[in-house]
Formats: C-alpha cells, sequence, structure tokens
C-alpha cells in the first residue's frame, strides 16, 4: 500500500507517493504563475492552484500498481484565501510574500502594536499575513471583504476542495491570532489589531488529533482516487519540512534553503521575550512548539545573482562563488531583495539589498562569494535570535544540494549541519504525519527514527568559524547604516546625504585578503 503526499508551494506543486518504506516512488511536479498584478502583490489563481494538484496527482497515480491507502498534505502558509459561504473563491488568493499592507504594518509597529501582539502569542506580523490583509482589503477593497465568508490558507483551501470542510489547523492559525494555551484565537489580538468585525472570516481550528476527513466522492473522482479514502491535513509546508528532516524533539533546528531561508528550532513552549522577532508555530497541540525565522529572501536571491551575472542558474553560480575566499575579498553583501522587505529575523517592509566595498578589483567569483556568505550570515543571525542552544543543524530545500553551501553554513553559524537523503521534505513531513494520524505509527518520534535517513553531514572549521563571527558583526553594522540611511540610498554611501563613512576599524575587519581562514583549497573550490 502507497501513501500519497500532496505539497503546494508558491512556485511548485508535487504530489508524491511514498511505499512502506517511506522511499519516494513516483514523483509529479507543475509550476504555478505567481500574479504581480501591481508592484509589490503577490496572488495566485485559486481555481489553477487546484488544478495543478489535479494534474500531478493523476500524472503519479499512473505510474503505481499498489492502491494508495491515505492521502496527506501541505500547503503554503499565511496569505488570504478568501471564499463566500458557498466555498468559491471571491476573488485571487492574496500570499504570504504580499507586500501592499506595508504602510499598514510600519503604521502597527510605530505605535507599539506589533510588540504587544508579540508579546501576548511570541509571532511578528509581517505583511503578508492574515491580520494585515484584512486591514489592506477593509480600506481598499471592502466590497470583497463583504462577499466572503472564510479566509483560508492554501492548506484550508485544499482540505475544502479534498473534504468539503472548511476549516484551519493550529500551524497555520498560529500567526497572529492564535493563543497557544487553548489552540483556539485570542480575542485580544484581534481587538488589538482592530479587527473583531472580521472574526467571522476565521475558520474553525483544528487540532493534531482532528485534522483528518474522507475525501468526497467529487474529488475523488476528479483525482482518480477511491471515494471514502482518509485525508490528513499536516501542518503548514515550513512545518511539515521540519517533520520531514526529522526535527521533532526539543533542540533540534533544520533550516530550508528555498524561497525563503527558514530556520526552526522545536521548543516546549513560546518565546514572547527578546527583540519581537519570527513566529512560534503549534507544532503538536501544547506540547511542543516550532520556534521559526521565516525570510522574505531566500532562492529567489541566487537566481538574481545568477541572472546579473549571465550564468544559467544557481548551481553555475555556486560553483563560481566558491572560486573565491570566505569574505569575499572584503566584498560584503545584504541579500534583502524582496519587494516586500523583510520579515525575519526582523522586521521591515523597507528593507532592501546593496553590495558594499566593490571595488574594480572584484571580480564576479567575489560578487557570487558575497551573495553565498550573505545569505549564510542570515540563517547564522535567525540563531542568534532563537537564543536556544542546538547540536545540529539539518538543511534541506534545493540550496542544500551543494556540498559547498552546507559546508559553509556549517562554518558561518559554527554548528555543525547535515543534509537528509530524501529530496522532497515538506511531502516526506505529511507522510510521517499522515501515518501518525491514521494510527500506522504511534508518535512522530518514533515515526522519525523509523524513516528518515541523513545522508551526509559537515563539521565546522574552528579558524573559520571565528572570521565569521567577526564578519558577522560587520554584516549586522553595515545593515544598520543602510537602514539608517533609508535602505534605498545605502548602496552608494560616499557622499551620500554628507554623511561620513564607517571607521577604518570596521574596514580592516572584513578585509579578508590576509585572514587564515581565507586560504582557498586546491582548485579554488573549498569553503
Amino acid at each position: 500500500m502507497s501513501v500519497l503526499t500532496i505539497d503546494v508551494g508558491t512556485t511548485v506543486i508535487k504530489s508524491v507517493v511514498f511505499d512502506d518504506q517511506g522511499t519516494e516512488i513516483a514523483v509529479s511536479r507543475v509550476a504555478t504563475e505567481v500574479l504581480r498584478p501591481h508592484p509589490g502583490w503577490a496572488e495566485q489563481d485559486m481555481d489553477a492552484v487546484w488544478q495543478a494538484v489535479v494534474r500531478t496527482v493523476r500524472e503519479v497515480l499512473a505510474e503505481l500498481t499498489d492502491p494508495v491507502r491515505l492521502v496527506s498534505f501541505t500547503a503554503q502558509g499565511d496569505g488570504a484565501w478568501l471564499v463566500d459561504d458557498r466555498g468559491r473563491p471571491t476573488g485571487p488568493a492574496i500570499l504570504w510574500s504580499d507586500g501592499r499592507a506595508g504602510d499598514q504594518l510600519t503604521a502597527w509597529q510605530r505605535d507599539g502594536v506589533l510588540e504587544a501582539a508579540f508579546r501576548r502569542n511570541g509571532s511578528l506580523t509581517c505583511a503578508g499575513m492574515p491580520n494585515a490583509l484584512f486591514s489592506w482589503l477593509a480600506a481598499h477593497d471592502p466590497d470583497r471583504l463583504a462577499r466572503s465568508a472564510t479566509s483560508l490558507t492554501a492548506a484550508g483551501w485544499l482540505f475544502l476542495r479534498l473534504t468539503g470542510v472548511c476549516a484551519s489547523d493550529e500551524s497555520d492559525a498560529s500567526a497572529p491570532f492564535l493563543d497557544h494555551t487553548t489552540g483556539d484565537y485570542d480575542p485580544q489580538i484581534l481587538d488589538l489589531f482592530g479587527l473583531a468585525a472580521y472574526a467571522r472570516l476565521l475558520p474553525t481550528v483544528l487540532g493534531e488529533s482532528q485534522r483528518i476527513a474522507e475525501i468526497t466522492r467529487q474529488a475523488a473522482d476528479r483525482l482518480g482516487l477511491p471515494a471514502g479514502l482518509p485525508v490528513v491535513m499536516a501542518p503548514y509546508d515550513i512545518a511539515a519540512t521540519a517533520r520531514g528532516v526529522g526535527v521533532v524533539n526539543p533542540g533540534q533546528a533544520c533550516g530550508i534553503l528555498g524561497t525563503t531561508l527558514c530556520t526552526e528550532i522545536v521548543r516546549t513552549e513560546i518565546d514572547t521575550t527578546g527583540e519581537p522577532s519570527g513566529i512560534n508555530i503549534a507544532y503538536r497541540g501544547r506540547e511542543r512548539v516550532l520556534r521559526a525565522f521565516p525570510t522574505l529572501n531566500g532562492a529567489e536571491v541566487l537566481g538574481w545573482a545568477a541572472r546579473l551575472l549571465h550564468l544559467p542558474g544557481p548551481p553555475e553560480l555556486a560553483r563560481l562563488a566558491f572560486e573565491s575566499r570566505p569574505g569575499a575579498r572584503g566584498l560584503m553583501f545584504l541579500p534583502y531583495l524582496s519587494p516586500a522587505g523583510e520579515r525575519a529575523p526582523f522586521l521591515d517592509p523597507g528593507a532592501r539589498g546593496s553590495f558594499w566595498g566593490l571595488s574594480l578589483e572584484h571580480t564576479p567569483a567575489d560578487l557570487a562569494r558575497a551573495v553565498f556568505d550573505g545569505l549564510s550570515l542570515v540563517l547564522r543571525d535567525s540563531l542568534a535570535a532563537a537564543r536556544t542552544d542546538i547540536t545540529e543543524l539539518r538543511l534541506c530545500g534545493g540550496g542544500a544540494n551543494s556540498d559547498a553551501w552546507c559546508a559553509l553554513i556549517a562554518d558561518a553559524t559554527g554548528v555543525p549541519t547535515a543534509r537528509s537523503g530524501d529530496t522532497e521534505l515538506g511531502a516526506k513531513g505529511a507522510f510521517l504525519t499522515g501515518l501518525v494520524r491514521t494510527g500506522a505509527e504511534s508518535s512522530m518520534h518514533r515515526a522519525a527514527d523509523k524513516y528518515v535517513r541523513m545522508q551526509r553531514s559537515w563539521q565546522p572549521d574552528r579558524e573559520r568559524t571565528e572570521f565569521y563571527a567577526a564578519l558577522h558583526d560587520d554584516f549586522l553594522h553595515w545593515r544598520t547604516i543602510a537602514r539608517e540611511a533609508g535602505w534605498r540610498g545605502a548602496a552608494t554611501w560616499p557622499g551620500h546625504a554628507g554623511r561620513t563613512a564607517p571607521d577604518a576599524p570596521i574596514a580592516r575587519r572584513i578585509d579578508t585578503t590576509h585572514h587564515p581562514a581565507a586560504t582557498p583549497a586546491p582548485g579554488g573550490t573549498r569553503v
């Protein structure tokens, strides 16, 4: 018997079938379109997403000889997938990466609303969360809110299409409205954001043991599955991915090197202290919380850099990058290229990227190396913000296919890294969740021990870790200057608005020409 899993990503939808040993035996992928009708907007056609799911499911089923015993799925989180009282879309889905509500976010940040909400449930609002989108729609498209009965997420939309149940799981509901002590919405947080009138849009929250229902006859016929098959809604994609890589116990951590650079650490309780940052995701009822820092900038930065340097794609960019030294010969890159700014491990809708220290002596390899260094320092930044001791960082996502980058991350963070032997980790997490929810496995811990296989690991080099610790200090310093300069003017620092350049010691600290850790290995490829 096989398990069919579905992963509704932002840019790719996948259906993956696992056998009884947890091995991928069939995969189908379909690219999806992110609509950008206005600057900063990010939307998707909800019916087109469903049609892509249908296509991928039918394609993988055509490869099978054994029957499917259950369906389990995960999907992108946040956003507003609004439907009417008949379950039909009232317009395109507004995605997690949408930036239209940036001004509202800035106002809430200025007025202390974001911090007050963080102190209650440990999640810092970003522009693509439902509260920000409800507020924007109330001001700019109130008719759509009036026509809408429920605001789902991508997972909620798929669960509705598969089972007819209109609901949300706890992981999707965690930010921004969930009360982690009750597992239901917190009316005080709704009041904080001035959204009590829109509580009617929030779907029922299903607990860990409740997210299972039978597929409807209509959906089964559409997909080519038997009616009555159990359907499990797994946590949304970043949480499902953590499960898929075996990060299920307190102190374990993973880093997703994908559309988002998401660093996640399992804890036993939410963290509402310190500088407001990231989100706390309900991970196993009230027993486990996933402290997560899902950035807005990740693999798209690599694609941008590859295009900038006229390379076919990120793999070629990586090969070029590791011809340069650690520190890129004094070149620093702030990788904040999303039109929506950044949301973790700090929040700033206006954040923009920049190169610092660029000169005629720098080569394309140095630019490529600076990009990888900058993204790796974002991971270090997130681990520091988590303030939790970890012993290993399990890496996944497309970027984890690069051995050199996995080794660089170990050096840059000072934490051993490891890569899974599986390729579809969100789907693997859905697989594990489905087994536990249907009783085939007794616990997530046992399921992870049985089915998760790590492929390779890397130990940090002490000398290089010390080097990257100093480089991280400089990274934070240049970022502070960029923010004070209004981000957009940061790249033209010399002479900008009459300001003076930073002092010489900082410039010397990022000069890696003679740093012992910067000596390239034979062939120029060692990280």
